[in-house]
């Protein structure tokens, strides 16, 4: 799932003011990183704000966006992620998972389960093998919850069953491994179409072995789905060394490589390098400067631990996304970029701070968007 390019209202809007590079979202202002941290409270009203802005003012359609665009935006929020439907807010998932029609949302029989059509590179439709199944896994789906298709009543697990037949060696199996973490026991096993004999073990040393200049989005989803996938590996009481083959070992020091990277890469104004973990650089466009900045972030609040959240050079990288977004609440934002980015932000605000106490939406107005970015209300 790359954050993709397009046509930007937002950005041309910039330009046309001569505003590309407004203060605090283009080049680095090496002042910010010197400037006084605010203090939980105010960190945490402005997250807030910046969470609840996005989901009350941008809301996406199903007549102007597909698939590609809605799924991100229910990665962000979950199940409680709203878009308008015949002039109607409906819950996204709810509308996706009972058959609501949708560019890019094509499910059909596989021979071992549901098969979710593979468009790749799409950003109509899955771009990457699995990345439904990866995607949905990470907003509170259960296995026996139904998909229907059709005439037919399927289950997620479904998904999980046609995924688990259709895995090969060499394959990109990030998204794959996010959903199999979730929805599969520790100990499964199984034998995909080729003969081949797998386990969640040989999925993760598989991902780990990948180069993650050669990744999606700089490899930040490759690494986010590793992250997750130790996290239920410790969880579930393995220990580091404890595998005779050292797969986690492997995990754990790639993991630990990135975050470095990210640190070692991060801009003077907060913002993480829009090359990622490969080297040190700026942007002057701020949809690429939130792409990069969110995705680091959310594989960040994957990775780190409960000290290191709340360390200042996290806070920074938090408060500059928000002064991005902030910043661009006029404009339209390409989805990709900005519901990564709210991800990453609720995660940290959830982790720092606790589950945001929702206060009740103002009514909508009627939304408007771009076909490919995310709107706001007029």
């Amino acid at each position: 799932m790359g954050s993709g390019r397009f046509a930007l209202v937002g950005i041309a809007l910039f330009a046309g003011l001569g505003l590309v590079t407004i203060a605090g979202c283009s080049k680095p202002q090496p002042q910010v990183a010197e400037t006084p941290l605010p203090d939980d409270e105010q960190l945490k009203e402005r997250l807030d704000r910046a969470i609840a802005f996005t989901r009350d003012n941008r809301h996406l359609n199903t007549k102007d966006q597909a698939a590609w665009q809605i799924v991100h935006g229910a990665l962000a929020y979950g199940r409680d992620f709203e878009i308008y439907h015949d002039g109607q807010l409906v819950p996204a998932i709810d509308y996706l998972l009972g058959g609501g029609a949708l560019r890019g949302w094509q499910l059909r029989k596989g021979d071992h389960g549901l098969e979710a059509v593979l468009d790749a590179g799409s950003k109509t439709g899955q771009g990457h093998e699995d990345q439904w199944l990866g995607y949905l896994s990470q907003v509170g789906l259960e296995a026996d919850d139904e998909i229907k298709v059709g005439d037919e009543t399927y289950q997620v697990r479904d998904l999980v069953t046609q995924a688990q037949w259709d895995l090969y060696d060499g394959m990109e199996g990030t998204w794959t491994l996010m959903g199999f973490t979730r929805f599969l026991p520790p100990d499964a096993e199984w034998t995909a179409k080729d003969g081949s004999k797998w386990t969640l073990d040989r999925l993760a040393r598989m991902e780990a072995e990948q180069n993650l200049a050669d990744s999606a989005c700089g490899g930040t989803h490759r690494m986010y789905a590793l992250a997750v996938a130790l996290d239920r590996y410790l969880e579930q009481g393995g220990e580091l060394g404890d595998d005779p083959d050292g797969t986690w070992e492997k995990v754990d020091a790639k993991i630990q490589d990135a975050v470095k990277r990210a640190r070692e890469n991060q801009q003077p104004d907060g913002s993480f390098s829009v090359n990622y973990f490969s080297r040190a650089a700026a942007s002057a466009e701020i949809d690429a400067r939130i792409s990069s900045s969110g995705h680091v972030l959310e594989f960040l609040m994957v990775a780190l631990d409960d000290e290191q959240i709340q360390e200042p050079w996290v806070t920074r990288a938090v408060l500059h996304l928000v002064d991005c977004l902030e910043k661009t609440q006029k404009f339209d934002l390409e989805c990709g970029a900005l519901y990564h980015a709210v991800h990453g932000l609720k995660l940290y605000r959830e982790r720092r701070f606790g589950p945001v106490e929702d206060a009740a939406p103002e009514q909508p107005v009627a939304a408007q968007a771009s076909a490919d970015g995310a709107g706001v209300e007029r």
